[in-house]
């Protein structure tokens, strides 16, 4: 994304923010008083606020000086969410084959990485599209693969094989990685009141998620 800065909003400001998943659900009434729904996005977008780690005047200068360069909501950046921020639980590491991102044909050699929510038919596959650089693992089959058969664009999350490793028809591709959320400020301008900061008031910094 020409509109996207590969830089990573400041770790510890974003470690006190607050935020997760939003979904927009229709919901209509009928005369019988069922309900229809239907869900109106076909992702969940995540939303957080920053100001909620700022806890000094430095830091909050910090902000200021990122969101001047990201020119408001003008480019994009990297989010660290840390409650969601692996290919599996928080407190594991990250193995190969944590995540299926897709089975092998013979011909195909790029795979979109993924991360499941739930199992089975209800589960939700959310793409990836910002994974960290050096840190994604990949497995065929359960067998995990020599960095040198594969390459992954940390800007897309598009995993692609050499020529010769291209995975074999029916061959179950995994995948492992830790990754970041692509945001961009929900405002263009940023209102403090230092008298009331320092007295332990806390400026709302809205980021949204960017949908790749």
């Amino acid at each position: 994304m020409a509109d996207f800065h590969e830089v990573r909003f400041p770790l510890d400001i974003a470690r006190g923010a607050r935020g997760g998943p939003e979904r927009q659900t229709q919901i209509v009434t009928l005369a019988s008083g069922r309900e229809v729904r239907n869900s109106r996005w076909a992702h969940s977008r995540r939303r957080y606020d920053a100001g909620l780690g700022v806890r000094g005047l430095d830091a909050l200068a910090v902000v200021v000086s990122f969101f001047e360069e990201r020119r408001g909501r003008l480019y994009g950046f990297r989010w660290r969410d840390r409650l969601d921020w692996k290919s599996c639980p928080p407190s594991q590491e990250p193995a190969a084959t944590d995540q299926v991102i897709g089975a092998g044909d013979g011909a195909t050699a790029t795979f979109q990485l993924c991360k499941a929510y739930g199992e089975g038919a209800p589960a939700y596959s959310r793409t990836i599209a910002k994974p960290c650089d050096g840190t994604v693992r990949i497995a065929l089959d359960g067998v995990e693969q020599a960095a040198e058969v594969f390459s992954c664009d940390p800007a897309t999350g598009l995993v692609a094989f050499e020529p010769g490793s291209i995975p074999l028809p029916g061959a179950v591709v995994s995948a492992g990685f830790t990754f970041d959320v692509p945001v961009r400020f929900d405002t263009d301008a940023i209102e403090v009141d230092l008298s009331a900061f320092e007295a332990g008031e806390i400026p709302r910094i809205p980021v949204v998620e960017i949908i790749p």
